[in-house]
């Protein structure tokens, strides 16, 4: 694949592009955090999701603000031997800014103002 370059040390590049296209909007800070995350838990991952276009986003109910519009966000696995809560504390204890909490994921992100939110009861999240 055309984005198949390592940009940390668990990370390719194309593990972080829109799944409708090979383009690329990534923060480096998110890269940074991503890569801390994992060394942190010790579990290989691939995001669910990272940088989205806007077709892409609209497609799968993304908000029109959302932070993978911008390659801010991207949303974890639930890794095996930990639990939501647990991860979303180590985001927190890392830096992420904005941190969600989903059934099975969490949103991470790099905003400048520090969010939280949970939708762990909300049909279809």
């Amino acid at each position: 694949m055309i984005n198949d370059i390592k940009i940390s040390k668990d990370f390719l590049l194309s593990e972080f592009q829109s799944p409708d296209t090979h383009t690329v909007k990534l923060d480096p800070r998110l890269v940074n955090l991503n890569q801390a995350f994992r060394d942190k838990v010790g579990i290989p991952y691939t995001p669910n999701s990272a940088y989205r276009t806007p077709e892409h986003n609209k497609r799968v109910g993304g908000s029109p603000k959302s932070q993978h519009l911008a390659g801010k966000a991207i949303d974890i696995p639930l890794l095996k031997g930990y639990t939501i809560e647990e991860m979303a504390g180590i985001a927190e204890e890392l830096g992420f800014t904005g941190i969600g909490l989903y059934q099975n994921f969490i949103h991470v992100d790099t905003r400048e103002e520090k969010a939280r939110w949970d939708f762990r009861d909300k049909e279809g999240a």
